[in-house]
């Protein structure tokens, strides 16, 4: 997958259109209907995804201007969420596709010098072009989160491909394994020996992250899936 600002622009602009799509679909009551992930629905997954587009757009702001924005003020994140979770179905689509907007409208003011602009951010400091990466992320792993139909087999391969690399890099200290994804055949191992999971990079990554409980995946040799490492 790429690394060009405007070429992942372009991804988070078709994965938002799909999510619109689906939550276009909801009313009242699919959105007070429960999400994929505990104690939370529908509307504080959609709230979630719309609260990340202002707080990517404050370190773009960031970066244009040099004036030190963080992403969320202590506490904010929560409380926003659950503020806004259980409006109604028209509310959420609105707010969703505005955000959306104020987001990729703060993106198209970036010089490619300012996207290149080190944002000394909470836990790493990082190229504000990395948070492109983010708003896709996001967008993609909550709209399976929305149990509403989308899953990990629609996601993108070249998605699917970055984050099972993602979450990989991540897991120096998990029980050791080998992940091979079929449609590359390049395996990634975890640690080292344990056993070997194959599947679609799509599939794994879901697997990983929480996103699916793996079925469909093979193990060698034969016997139950690891548990995976808890992930974000």
């Amino acid at each position: 997958m790429s690394t060009d600002p405007l070429a992942l622009m372009a991804e988070v602009d078709r994965a938002t259109e799909r999510l619109i799509t689906t939550a276009a679909g909801f009313d009242d009551a699919a959105v007070a209907a429960p999400s994929a992930l505990p104690g939370w629905t529908r509307g504080h997954v959609l709230a979630h995804v719309a609260r990340n587009a202002d707080g990517l757009r404050n370190l773009l702001i960031w970066a244009r201007t040099g004036v030190v924005t963080p992403q969320y003020q202590p506490g904010q994140r929560a409380s926003d969420i659950e503020r806004d979770a259980d409006r109604p179905a028209a509310v959420h689509l609105a707010d969703l596709r505005d955000s959306t907007l104020a987001y990729a409208e703060a993106a198209d003011a970036l010089t490619p010098e300012q996207w290149s602009t080190i944002l000394d951010v909470p836990g790493q400091p990082q190229a504000t072009v990395f948070s492109v990466w983010r708003r896709l992320r996001e967008v993609e792993v909550h709209h399976v989160d929305l149990a509403a139909g989308y899953g990990h087999d629609d996601w993108p391969d070249a998605f699917g491909h970055r984050l099972l690399h993602e979450v990989v890099s991540g897991l120096a200290d998990a029980t050791p394994l080998v992940l091979r994804p079929t449609d590359t055949g390049h395996p990634l191992e975890v640690g080292n020996g344990g056993p070997v999971v194959s599947g679609s990079a799509c599939a794994l990554a879901a697997w990983l992250t929480g996103r699916s409980t793996g079925a469909g995946l093979s193990v060698t040799p034969d016997g139950p899936l690891p548990t995976p490492p808890f992930w974000m």
